[in-house]
């Protein structure tokens, strides 16, 4: 294969494989119920005039499937911590008890888990937008190399590589779907 149209399509799967990444790192912050550190990742706190993640100032723990324990390194910040996360509208209700925040992760109602079954094929419905977007773009790239002197065969080649790949993609977006699905219902 000529070596702008193997750039062309190691380009798209490379895209491909970041769009997968992004959508497995949001569906790690959907909660299925269990208690998890990467549920308070959108938390930011103003630290000395920084805008600055939760995660950076403080130790983020589960001692069990039901409570996090969000410990400072600067007592101080205990409060704003706590108002963070109730500011965060992530369903929690933190407790302050003046040397770490405790919050309790309620089990979901049934209505809440299909709220977020909902969030969760949002979330790869975006991602295969993103994956269709990588193959438009791809096909478009191929068809301004058919104007330089890359041979018609090969362009549909690639065209028809690219448009494998695309469903390989939304393929694996509707396991990784599929398998959220099923934690996120399951009591």
């Amino acid at each position: 294969m000529n070596e702008e149209v193997n750039f062309c399509f190691e380009h798209a799967k490379e895209q491909m494989n970041s769009a997968i990444i992004h959508l497995e790192h949001e569906l790690i912050k959907i909660r299925a119920g269990k208690a998890s550190p990467q549920m308070l990742e959108s938390v930011y706190i103003d630290y000395y005039g920084t805008n600055t993640a939760l995660s950076q100032i403080a130790s983020i723990n589960t001692p069990d499937p039901r409570t996090i324990v969000v410990q400072p390194w600067e007592k101080n910040f205990l409060n704003a911590i706590d108002k963070a996360i109730r500011d965060a509208n992530l369903g929690f209700n933190p407790i302050n008890d003046g040397s770490v925040v405790r919050i309790p992760v309620p089990p979901l109602t049934e209505d809440r888990r299909k709220d977020l079954v909902k969030k969760a094929k949002a979330e790869a419905e975006a991602s295969k937008v993103s994956i269709r977007n990588i193959r438009r773009d791809a096909n478009e790239t191929a068809k301004k190399l058919s104007k330089g002197s890359i041979p018609e065969d090969v362009i549909k080649k690639l065209e028809n590589d690219v448009q494998e790949l695309t469903n390989q993609y939304i393929t694996k977006i509707d396991k990784i779907l599929g398998t959220k699905e099923a934690d996120i219902m399951t009591v």
